[in-house]
C-alpha cells in the first residue's frame, strides 16, 4: 500500500522506516517544507538503532498531494500541530480513505470527523494511544529509532459495520501484529501515558533540559521520579474507572512496550538501562515533553477528571507549576479542546460523543 505521512519529525521518519521494512510505499509531507527539503533533493532517509534502513521516500509538495496519492493517510506530528493539519487535510480526504492518528490527543479524531461531516464524507479514522516507534530525528535525513513498541492500543471512529476489524487488519498489514483494539475513543484518550510520565521526568530534570545536558532518561527515573509517575498514574486510572473504560497501568505499559518484567517504575527503568533500551532525555526546555504533553495531555486528563467530579491534584499542580516555570498558561493552549468545547458536557454526553463523534 501507499501511505501518505503528514509530518517529518522523529515519529514520521520512524513510521516511514517501519513501513518501508514491511514493503509499503511512503510519501512524506512537511507542513513547513523544511523537514523534507534534503529528502526532496534526492537524499536517502536512514534509520538506525532498533530499525536499520536506508531508502528514498516520496516527498509531497503539498498536503493535497500527500492525501491524493495515498491509499492510507497517517498524521505523525506533535499534538500542537494536529488541528492545523486536520484543517489542511480534510478538504482532500476521500470517502472510505483510512486516516491514522499517531498518536491521538484531545479527541482530535472527533474534530476531523466533524470537518468530514461538513463535506458529507465518511472515512474511517483510526486513533493510536501512542507512537509505534520511539526515538529522535538525528539529522535532516536520519532517525535514531530507540525501540519499536510491541503493542499499541487503537480504536476507530466512523467505522460502521465491521469497521473495527477492518481497521485492525489494515494496521497489521501495514505495521505488523502490534495492535490491540480498545472499546472506544475514551479508552484511547486515557491510554496515552506520555503526559504523566513526561511531566515527572521533565519537572525533575528541567535544569538539565535548559542547560542542554546529555542525560540518560531511564537512569534519571530515580526512585522519587518513579513514585511521582506511579502517583500520577493512579489519578489517570481513577478517571478511566469513573468513565467505565479499561486502560493499562503504567507498569503494564512499560512491560508491553519493552522486554522488562512488571515491577516499580524506577526498577523497570533501571532494568531497561541495564539492557541498553531507551535513549536520552530532552536537551532543550522547548521539548514536546512539555509543549505538547502539558496542554494536549495533562490538560485533557484534568478536564475529564473535572467532568467526572473527581480530584486530580497532581495533574492540576503539574499544569500550574510548568505554566509558571515557562511563563505561559498551558491550560489555554489546547486549540482542539477549545474547538470541541467539551467542558460544558455531562459525563453521559461526553461518553456518547467519545463513542460516536456526535453530540
Amino acid at each position: 500500500m501507499q501511505v501518505g505521512i503528514l509530518g517529518s519529525g522523529g515519529a514520521a521518519f520512524g513510521a516511514a522506516a517501519l513501513l518501508h521494512s514491511m514493503g509499503h510505499g511512503v510519501m512524506l509531507w512537511s507542513p513547513s517544507g523544511r523537514g523534507t527539503a534534503e529528502l526532496a533533493a534526492g537524499n536517502a532517509l536512514t534509520a538506525r538503532g532498533a530499525l536499520e534502513a536506508s531508502f528514498k521516500p516520496g516527498v509531497a509538495s503539498s498536503c493535497a498531494q500527500a492525501v491524493a496519492e495515498a491509499d492510507v493517510v497517517m498524521l505523525a506530528v506533535p499534538g500542537y500541530g494536529h488541528k492545523a493539519i486536520f484543517d489542511a487535510a480534510a478538504p482532500h480526504i476521500r470517502a472510505g480513505q483510512p486516516f491514522i492518528i499517531s498518536s491521538h490527543v484531545s479527541f482530535g479524531a472527533h474534530y476531523l470527523a466533524g470537518l468530514l461531516a461538513e463535506r458529507n464524507v465518511d472515512a474511517p479514522i483510526t486513533a493510536w494511544s501512542t507512537t509505534l516507534t520511539t526515538g529522535k530525528k538525528a539529522t535532516p535525513t536520519e532517525v535514531q529509532v530507540n525501540s519499536v513498541r510491541a503493542q499499541v492500543d487503537m480504536a476507530t471512529l466512523n467505522d460502521g459495520g465491521d469497521g473495527r476489524q477492518k481497521s485492525l487488519r489494515m494496521c497489521e498489514q501495514l505495521f505488523g501484529e502490534r495492535f490491540k483494539l480498545k472499546e472506544g475513543l475514551m479508552a484511547i484518550a486515557l491510554s496515552n501515558l506520555n503526559p504523566q510520565n513526561h511531566l515527572a521526568i521533565s519537572l525533575m530534570n528541567l535544569t538539565r533540559m535548559e542547560l542542554g545536558e546529555n542525560w540518560n532518561q531511564g537512569a534519571h527515573i530515580t526512585p522519587a521520579v518513579g513514585r511521582l509517575i506511579e502517583a500520577l498514574d493512579l489519578e489517570r486510572l481513577e478517571v478511566a474507572k469513573r468513565f467505565g473504560v479499561s486502560v493499562r497501568t503504567v507498569q503494564e505499559h512499560f512491560s508491553r512496550s519493552y522486554p522488562v518484567a512488571p515491577s516499580g517504575v524506577h526498577e523497570m527503568n533501571r532494568e531497561m538501562v541495564r539492557k541498553g533500551i531507551g535513549g536520552f532525555g530532552p536537551k532543550t526546555a522547548q521539548s514536546r515533553y512539555v509543549l505538547e504533553d502539558v496542554p494536549f495531555g495533562l490538560v485533557v486528563t484534568a478536564t475529564l477528571a473535572r467532568i467526572a467530579g473527581i480530584p486530580a491534584p497532581l495533574h492540576e499542580a503539574g499544569i500550574v507549576t510548568l505554566s509558571a516555570a515557562y511563563g505561559r498558561d498551558f491550560g489555554l493552549e489546547n486549540d482542539l479542546l477549545h474547538a470541541l468545547n467539551i467542558d460544558g458536557m455531562s459525563m453521559e454526553q461526553l461518553r456518547q460523543f467519545a463513542e460516536t463523534g456526535k453530540r
